[in-house]
């Protein structure tokens, strides 16, 4: 029998802004992910049904619907189990950008009672015919149905009869349309809607508005941007809408911001009276001085959209009052615009691109809004777009770098690492996006307290490091690595050492820094990353044998005599080796141990660098160890030489004691067991209480009496 999983969404509150998700919102996550353990397959079709359902109040069930599509799994098979109307009862459905077919949205969510709909950007062969087709074929769905979105599908599909007839839902309200082909005639048939006060008729081929006139007496709301078919004098189209005297929003913007088209519909103090909200982005031919003398005329305007106009500096228009406006002179400009703008990407990038120049030259401190908008309004809505991705990889590292990080809640920086994990995954050859990405990430706040996934970021990492030979890049990302792999669990850390690729990369980058005798970060990065990729990994040890690493290793020990800390690093990772009793066997190099030996003491000899030769020699000669074919003398010698005469402190991280263990077994030749109770005591006497509590399990604390029973 399958369990069901809870995954845990929720981490610890390290900030007064991380408050805890709603325990709705985390059981209907719960249920999203346990969906093939919960339901039963039914019909030819194979959709599924929820083997047992509680009647559900409606507002769950529509939170149930909406985050199945935001997490992806509402689908052809899962959109199933809302058939069931007596316990799922839908009225405000949101399942934009999914993939269903017509047949399955048909048969689930036309039989319930909807109130709204949004089906943008709907994935697959759906269109906007087959969606009113299903709603028409209910008479209840007809009749309750408000708002509807459909922006983006194809009109019609080829079972379809040509006409869409709009006009059949008469209690529709609100109608998004835009970037669809949608013509005059079918406009017509829109316009003859009774209750109609909100329209979106943006990007589509209209090529006239007068239909328009037939909603005079109660269109609210009209958004017309991008209408590049528009085959209508600027006289026709200002009469048109000067007699919409009843809107309160009007967005007539422009994308096309290379153009040079005026907007005279400023100078007309007299149409639009009760006007609210008004959009003339990308238009030119706008001074201040004229925005202002036509907001005075309207003391309702709550908003004018004003990016790539040229203007928007004035104390007047800087958006922080109760006049929002889009523009590009302060952040909370920018911060509008890239609200308002979230699915028009050539207005989003250009907002972007502001907000960059803003944070590179502002000394703005936390703005963690703006670091949401950017990473869901940006990165998220464009997310196979290059060049928001740029920008926005950009921005990110402008509003997280340094100290600004600490001031943003952890849960949002989670959110960002991930979306910038899925950004390098969808632009691997994209190298300045890579680079934004790393950028981002090399902040040690982030790489250390935020919750994200770390394996599957040291896994994307890696993979660029495997594609390009960028210095500064691969300094980044072995940097990155070498961080996140000390932060996994053994498991996951056994898992990426099986990982050939990965160890065989990092060996590689350790070949090269040291074929020119360089000493730098990236060198003890990549010496990092890889001793802690082998740490109580079994399977990291042997890919490092199997890819040569001891014949490197043995190198680096010789050619960076006067370096401890490379020797450290070096000498931990063959103590990792050492600790596997199969692999011991390839350590039977008496040149190897002759050098290791002359590295257990000296008055030169950091006690780190002791401290793991002492390790690598201890294993060898145990009673668990290779038998001895080499020199007996040498072997008399390290059992002589392992006493420890002194106990310094050095920087030392363990993940638990169980390696020092056998090595304390009373069978075991004196100098290996005092090399085991000294590297304890080092341990203890570096991390503190933690290491104490640690010290004390059963099977330590068992080990160390009989070490005492049979010295005493």
């Amino acid at each position: 029998m399958q369990s069901i999983k809870i995954q845990h969404t929720y981490q610890t509150i390290n900030n007064k802004s991380d408050a805890p998700p709603a325990l709705s919102r985390l059981c209907v996550e719960c249920v999203c992910g346990n969906l093939p353990v919960l339901c039963r397959v039914c019909g030819e079709d194979g959709s599924l049904r929820f083997c047992w359902c509680p009647v559900l109040p409606q507002e769950l069930s529509d939170l149930l619907i909406n985050t199945m599509a935001q997490q992806g799994v509402l689908d052809d098979r899962t959109v199933g189990v809302f058939r069931s109307t007596e316990c799922l009862r839908l009225k405000r459905v949101c399942i934009r950008s999914c993939r269903l077919s017509a047949h399955s949205f048909s048969q689930a969510l036309c039989s319930h009672r909807l109130q709204e709909l949004n089906m943008s950007r709907l994935q697959g062969d759906i269109t906007v015919s087959d969606v009113l087709q299903g709603i028409l074929s209910n008479q209840h769905c007809r009749q309750s149905l408000q708002r509807l979105a459909l922006t983006g599908l194809d009109l019609l599909s080829s079972s379809s009869d040509g006409r869409l007839r709009f006009s059949s839902l008469r209690a529709l309200r609100t109608l998004g349309l835009a970037w669809t082909r949608l013509d005059d005639a079918m406009l017509e048939d829109i316009c003859s809607l009774p209750l109609l006060d909100s329209l979106d008729i943006s990007g589509t081929a209209v090529t006239d508005l007068t239909p328009l006139l037939n909603l005079q007496s109660h269109l609210r709301s009209l958004t017309a941007h991008g209408l590049h078919h528009l085959d209508m004098s600027t006289t026709s189209l200002l009469s048109i809408l000067s007699k919409l005297d009843q809107l309160r929003h009007l967005d007539i913007s422009n994308d096309r911001l290379d153009t040079d088209s005026e907007c005279p519909l400023l100078e007309r103090l007299e149409v639009l009276p009760v006007l609210e909200s008004l959009d003339v982005s990308g238009w030119s031919g706008i001074s201040d001085g004229v925005l202002e003398v036509f907001v005075e005329a309207r003391r309702g305007m709550r908003f004018l959209g004003l990016l790539a106009t040229g203007v928007g500096a004035s104390d007047f228009l800087s958006g922080e009052g109760n006049l929002k406006v889009t523009g590009e002179y302060n952040i909370t400009q920018c911060n509008e615009a890239l609200r308002r703008y979230r699915e028009r990407e050539v207005l989003l990038q250009r907002a972007l691109l502001h907000l960059h120049n803003l944070t590179n030259q502002q000394d703005i401190g936390p703005q963690p809004h703006t670091l949401q908008l950017v990473c869901a309004g940006g990165m998220q809505t464009h997310s196979e777009s290059a060049g928001v991705q740029l920008v926005a990889t950009a921005c990110v590292f402008n509003l997280t770098n340094l100290e600004l990080a600490m001031g943003v809640p952890n849960r949002l920086l989670g959110n960002v690492v991930q979306q910038l994990i899925s950004t390098m995954r969808s632009f691997p050859n994209h190298q300045q996006i890579q680079k934004n990405c790393l950028l981002c990430l090399c902040s040690d706040h982030i790489l250390q307290t935020v919750p994200f996934n770390r394996y599957e970021a040291v896994k994307q990492v890696m993979s660029c490091l495997s594609l390009y030979e960028d210095q500064t890049l691969q300094r980044m990302s072995v940097a990155v690595v070498s961080l996140l792999v000390s932060k996994l669990s053994v498991e996951e850390v056994g898992q990426l050492g099986a990982e050939e690729f990965i160890i065989k990369q990092l060996l590689s980058i350790v070949q090269q820094r040291a074929s020119v005798g360089a000493v730098d970060p990236t060198l003890k990065f990549a010496l990092s990353a890889l001793w802690n990729l082998t740490d109580q990994t079994p399977s990291g040890c042997s890919m490092f044998l199997h890819n040569h690493g001891l014949e490197l290793y043995s190198e680096l020990l010789e050619t960076y005599y006067f370096d401890s800390s490379i020797q450290q690093k070096v000498l931990g990772l063959l103590n990792n080796v050492a600790e596997v009793e199969e692999l011991r066997e390839q350590l039977m190099e008496e040149d190897l141990l002759e050098y290791i030996l002359a590295l257990l003491q000296g008055p030169q000899v950091e006690v780190g660098v002791s401290y793991f030769a002492g390790g690598v020699l201890a294993h060898l000669t145990s009673r668990t160890g290779p038998e001895w074919t080499l020199d007996p003398q040498l072997h008399h010698t390290i059992l002589n030489r392992l006493v420890p005469t002194d106990n310094f402190i050095f920087s030392l991280f363990f993940r638990s004691f169980q390696p020092f263990y056998p090595l304390l077994d009373h069978s075991q030749p004196s100098g290996v067991q005092l090399w085991a109770l000294w590297g304890i005591q080092l341990v203890i006497r570096q991390n503190g209480e933690r290491e104490r509590q640690t010290e004390r399990q059963t099977e330590g604390r068992e080990r160390q009496r009989e070490r005492q029973r049979e010295r005493y």
